[in-house]
């Protein structure tokens, strides 16, 4: 029987995973879950957790159907949540959104512009702190051509989103960065859910209408 266990490293899990698993809260009940247990604890809580996501201007419930056979999950540091995101990218088609705090990592940066190159409509939005940060990849998605926007509107745009071809959402806490991959205790979905992409996709065009296009530097 598979359970998980603990890793060392910055705490930075926002799903509610017990402390075994690094997130931020839980008690020792979910110490011994098994795999298979985990993966649809962790659905429930998806599901129980859109409706606060939503803006409040949004018409009609904010409700989605996910199987528990379409989602992924993974943790950090060092459980494969770049290369899952990398695969996922790797197979975008037709539309790939992006909504990101912090976006240093170049094989996720690299994996978004091959996307670009490929006919993929590549849409980004940034936080703010992207135009100064020194190692950020908004320079190099945005000279690559791709439509990258500044969310300026809120104190810290703080989603890390990404909806591929419309049926496939990656989000978590989950940074894309190398730090989060290698150093702090992240989590990270993968999901392949046309309604949630639907609910996510309003919320990153709402997002959008109030950024402001960025040229790079």
């Amino acid at each position: 029987m598979k359970t998980y266990s603990s890793e060392r490293g910055r705490d930075h899990g926002r799903n509610v995973i017990g402390d075994r698993v690094g997130c931020a809260l839980g008690g020792s009940w979910l110490n011994s879950m098994t795999e298979k247990e985990m993966r649809r604890f962790v659905l429930m809580l998806v599901m129980l957790l859109i409706p606060l996501g939503c803006q409040r201007n949004q018409a009609g419930p904010a409700t989605a159907k996910v199987s528990d056979g379409n989602i992924a999950v993974y943790f950090s540091p060092n459980g494969g949540c770049t290369d899952a995101i990398v695969k996922a990218l790797d197979g975008a088609k037709s539309t790939l959104l992006v909504h990101a705090y912090s976006f240093t990592s170049a094989p996720i940066a690299k994996a978004v512009v091959d996307a670009h190159k490929r006919g993929v409509k590549v849409q980004v939005i940034l936080d703010k702190s992207q135009r100064t940060e020194k190692y950020s990849s908004a320079d190099f998605v945005a000279h690559a051509g791709i439509p990258t926007f500044i969310d300026e509107k809120h104190q810290i745009a703080h989603n890390k989103i990404m909806i591929i071809d419309g049926e496939t959402v990656i989000t978590g806490s989950f940074n894309f960065t190398k730090s989060a991959e290698e150093h702090n205790a992240e989590n990270l979905l993968v999901i392949r859910s046309k309604d949630l992409a639907e609910k996510y996709t309003a919320n990153w065009q709402a997002h959008a209408e109030h950024s402001v296009e960025y040229q790079g530097r």
